[in-house]
């Protein structure tokens, strides 16, 4: 063995020689690549269609079956009977839940498979703000099952979950900061959320804050850093400029308000 590494070290040497000069010019057959100079680009965030289209685009198949990730979001807007000309209205924020913001079903993998195994959520809004069903008599608590669909929530409250999530004026990288950013939805004021799911047991039971606010900031100031809506939830992606608006999206259950010790 080692006579026979011995003979082959000079047939070794030649060959890196040759590929050394050649930079792979024809050698094995491979034409030599050409270099270039690597240049950072940023993705348009122009998107050249309003919020609207935007949400109706992606909520249903359209030529690609697994592009629904507004569905379950439009699925929402109906049921509160939402007039969409609300996402063509110029100079706003619109905040929009991707799939996994509303619901996020358990699964199994078999064989390089994945199935779903419940309907009932594990994360999403539908699993952290859940339907209250009764009160613990001992601790005066809520007793609370997930949500597996809309029509769990009162329809009011869901119409005014989604207006909370419409922000006036556009709110963006360029305008934000790593502060806290207050932003007035078209909510109206003083609008208030059910106790019969936990969404209403927010901000002292109101739900929402009493101006119909919602909160806005960059986590690090930087580029690459998330919007953070609340003190709670990071964008999914985010700084989609629209024709008559700003949209980020959340793929995490949004809240109605700020967290109660802050």
């Amino acid at each position: 063995m080692k006579t026979l590494k011995n003979s082959l070290l000079p047939a070794i040497v030649l060959l890196l020689v040759a590929f050394t000069q050649s930079g792979c010019k024809k050698l094995f057959g491979l034409d030599r690549q050409t270099d270039y100079d690597y240049v950072k680009k940023t993705l348009d965030p122009h998107i050249g269609i309003s919020a609207r289209e935007f949400l109706e685009n992606r909520s249903k198949p359209t030529g690609l079956p697994d592009d629904t990730v507004f569905k379950y979001m439009k699925q929402g807007l109906e049921y509160a009977e939402i007039d969409l000309a609300e996402y063509e209205k110029a100079d706003r924020t619109f905040l929009f839940l991707h799939n996994d913001g509303v619901r996020v079903l358990p699964t199994k993998t078999t064989a390089g498979v994945v199935t779903t195994t419940s309907n009932i959520p594990t994360a999403g809004l539908w699993f952290d703000f859940p339907i209250v069903t009764g009160i613990n008599p001992t601790t005066g608590q809520p007793i609370t099952r997930p949500a597996t669909k809309w029509s769990d929530y009162p329809k009011q409250d869901v119409k005014n979950y989604f207006l909370y999530l419409i922000g006036q004026g556009r709110h963006n990288f360029d305008n934000l900061g790593p502060n806290n950013k207050t932003i007035k939805s078209i909510l109206p004021a003083g609008a208030t959320l059910s106790t019969s799911t936990m969404l209403g047991y927010a901000n002292a039971g109101k739900g929402f804050d009493e101006n119909g606010n919602f909160y806005l900031r960059i986590l690090n100031n930087s580029d690459l850093a998330p919007i953070v809506h609340n003190n709670r939830t990071n964008a999914r992606s985010a700084g989609y400029i629209a024709t008559n608006g700003i949209v980020h999206v959340f793929g995490a259950s949004v809240a109605p308000s700020l967290p109660s010790s802050l």
